[in-house]
């Protein structure tokens, strides 16, 4: 009888921290919702001394790096129509030969040769041209985007001496952030009205 009791009193004691462990844990997840819920509703003195800056937003709305991509797509369309009208002239050219080849054009072996020098150099001169355009597109590109994050990394700069914060992430390196820690626009609306004035 005495070894019953002991075991069943067991039994109740194990079910009994059971229970109230249980209850912790209900109680540890509502503290932790709760945590979370505040944290978002925090004002901003209560915030970490960090904010973050959505870099695509800032790239599509950012009014400099438009106005280059703007040029850069204008550079691409001109480099395509020059590569296109270098193809033309190549085509016409080899075109004129094929047909003076099957009509007996051609009256002597001099003639043929020329056309096809002449062939050949236009051609040398249309990869020349090409491999500059695509040089000159490549700088223009990397100038501009030098520029850009120059322009972005100036800011900051500029704006934290005034905000005072201990580190501005770019989101992409975060895996998670309290969206209230974010100051893309803020950030946007700084770049544009500094160089809309300078422009």
């Amino acid at each position: 009888m005495r070894k019953f009791f002991s075991i069943t009193s067991l039994l109740c004691i194990v079910l009994c921290f059971m229970a109230s462990s249980c209850g912790k844990h209900e109680n540890n997840q509502e503290l932790t919702n709760a945590k979370i819920s505040g944290m978002i509703a925090r004002s901003d003195s209560m915030l970490p001394n960090y904010r973050y800056v959505d870099l695509d937003s800032v790239l599509s709305n950012y009014n400099l790096a438009k106005d280059y991509n703007e040029e850069m797509l204008r550079m691409q369309s001109s480099m395509q129509s020059e590569v296109k009208r270098h193809e033309n002239s190549l085509q016409s050219l080899a075109t004129t030969m094929q047909n003076k080849l099957q009509n007996n054009g051609y009256l002597s072996e001099a003639s043929l040769k020329a056309d096809q020098q002449q062939y050949a150099d236009l051609q040398n001169k249309a990869q020349r041209a090409v491999a500059s355009l695509q040089s000159n597109f490549e700088t223009t590109a990397m100038l501009a985007q030098k520029t850009v994050n120059d322009s972005i990394e100036a800011f900051i700069q500029d704006y934290n001496m005034k905000k005072g914060y201990d580190a501005i992430f770019f989101k992409a390196a975060t895996l998670y952030i309290n969206p209230a820690l974010d100051i893309t626009n803020e950030v946007i609306e700084g770049l544009n009205a500094r160089y809309n004035k300078v422009k």
